[in-house]
């Protein structure tokens, strides 16, 4: 029979990555801790985790059990504070995983007004363009563009950012006129991200639902997303923007609309977390601010 506190420690030792962490927040000592995940495997029969001198990684049985199982004690857990605390704050770290570029186009005040709300909670930015596996590495939520995989994982895709647009700064357009198809952004300057040969193939969705494509170039080209939305501003050149990043330029017409019936769809920007119900309020709270701030009017970076 399985002890319902042992699968509470092995939830804990997964979010943690180490017996010594999970046995700190425990009062328990890190040969305890092992003993106990040891006799759990015993139990199922299965190798939940790879123990290096290192680190701990889950096996793929090991993330399927903490998958199934992770949102069960957390909820428990949470019914317990209710019981004895009787409102609960949230409390504990949030591992935010997101791309290199992140903070430009969310601004770190969110982050400041978010902890200025919870004192108890602290937010660890892991930032990379790499996509991380978020049970090996404790990502409680990851930011993520395009397409979403089907990987078990608990998808939401972010207001405002489903798609992305063709923008261009009035002053570009006043000097070089707007493009009338998509294929005349070939002969107009293009703000593109960095690339080989300075030339990028932009994949468009037009309104009768068939994705064209062109290939663009420009005199000026970029590895942040910022850097791409400052040059246009400067009149540098068309660009193709998500519009969480540019909503505030359009609405105060430092930049206008190129071509809008073309969109990238299935671009924008969504948000992953591993646990589809139970989240620990900690990490319900930092998602409630992103969805906020995300689609409140006027709420978009500088």
């Amino acid at each position: 029979m399985l002890d319902l506190n042992d699968i509470s420690l092995f939830v804990q030792v997964a979010r943690h990555g180490s017996f010594a962490e999970a046995g700190r927040r425990l009062g328990l000592p890190p040969n305890t801790v092992s003993r106990r995940i040891q006799q759990l495997e015993q139990r199922l029969g299965v190798r939940l985790m790879q123990r290096s001198t290192r680190k701990l990684a889950l096996t793929s049985a090991g993330q399927a059990f903490h998958q199934r199982c992770a949102g069960a004690v957390d909820g428990l857990l949470e019914a317990g504070q209710e019981l004895l605390g009787g409102n609960p704050q949230p409390s504990g770290q949030v591992r935010v995983a997101a791309t290199a570029d992140f903070f430009d186009f969310f601004p770190m005040e969110w982050v400041a007004e978010f902890l200025a709300a919870h004192p108890q909670v602290q937010v660890d930015f892991v930032l990379s363009d790499a996509q991380v596996d978020l049970i090996a590495e404790r990502i409680d939520i990851a930011f993520r563009g395009g397409t979403l995989a089907d990987s078990g994982y608990v998808g939401r895709q972010l207001p405002g950012a489903g798609s992305g647009g063709l923008v261009a700064s009035p002053a570009y357009l006043a000097a070089r006129g707007a493009p009338l198809t998509l294929q005349d952004l070939a002969r107009h300057d293009c703000v593109i991200p960095t690339r080989p040969g300075g030339r990028a193939g932009w994949r468009l969705t037009g309104p009768d639902g068939r994705e064209e494509e062109v290939l663009v170039a420009g005199r000026f080209s970029g590895n942040t997303a910022q850097a791409l939305r400052r040059a246009t501003l400067a009149g540098l050149g068309v660009a193709l923007l998500p519009p969480a990043l540019i909503r505030l330029d359009l609405e105060a017409g430092k930049l206008a609309p190129v071509l809008p019936q073309y969109q990238r769809s299935g671009q924008g920007l969504n948000l992953l977390y591993p646990s589809r119900k139970h989240l620990p309020l900690a990490v319900s709270a930092f998602i409630e601010l992103v969805m906020a701030k995300l689609t409140a009017p006027g709420e978009t970076p500088r």
